[in-house]
């Protein structure tokens, strides 16, 4: 199968996450900045939460510029992906309206954390369909940020019930560490380009 369709369809699913997603904030009653302090709690939730889709997206994109043929473990391997990325319009709202309750924050820190491994399994079905030689093995190599990102959701979530702004730090600790650019497929595409 062509990769087109697969790109196209997790496109659209994210531009729709992303959609709920904005949706979801409310215009203040008031016409004052001061009105804004009420919806401050759900634009930050959406803020951290928009991050997140955004790196999926890049990422995503970029890891399916080196498959050549998309095979059915690749596609339901995507499916859950993007299942558990669908759940992140629910638990940004909630964490959001609740004002970052210890329940609704490690709520979203499960989604994370599943999101994560369904990324994972889905390179990995990508790496066993384009064998252990393909671009994407090369370029992974060990995969730091990818083997730390798990634990670190996992103690996230368990600061939840400490203290919900252990949470928070944890969640933007991670998502600064995928913001900062990583390169690895980008060169190597490039040097198998040479």
């Amino acid at each position: 199968m062509n990769k087109g369709r697969l790109e196209a369809f997790t496109d659209g699913v994210l531009a729709i996450i992303i959609t709920i997603m904005v949706l979801e904030l409310k215009v203040p009653h008031g016409g004052e900045f001061k009105d804004l302090h009420t919806v401050l709690p759900v634009f930050g939730s959406y803020v951290l939460s928009f991050i997140y889709v955004a790196i999926y997206w890049n990422n995503h994109h970029h890891m399916l510029q080196t498959v050549k043929e998309v095979s059915g473990s690749i596609l339901w391997a995507n499916i859950h992906l993007l299942f558990w990325l669908s759940l992140i319009p629910f638990v940004t709202g909630w964490m959001g309206e609740n004002e970052f309750t210890t329940a609704s924050v490690s709520l979203y820190g499960v989604v994370l954390l599943c999101a994560a491994v369904a990324y994972f399994i889905l390179q990995t079905s990508i790496i066993k369909n384009q064998g252990k030689d393909s671009i994407l093995a090369a370029a992974l190599g060990n995969d730091i940020k990818g083997k730390i990102s798990p634990p670190l959701y996992i103690c996230g979530i368990a600061g939840a019930f400490i203290n919900v702004w252990i949470s928070g730090a944890v969640f933007i600790l991670v998502a600064i560490l995928w913001l900062i650019p990583d390169r690895r497929i980008e060169n190597k595409l490039k040097h198998q380009s040479h």
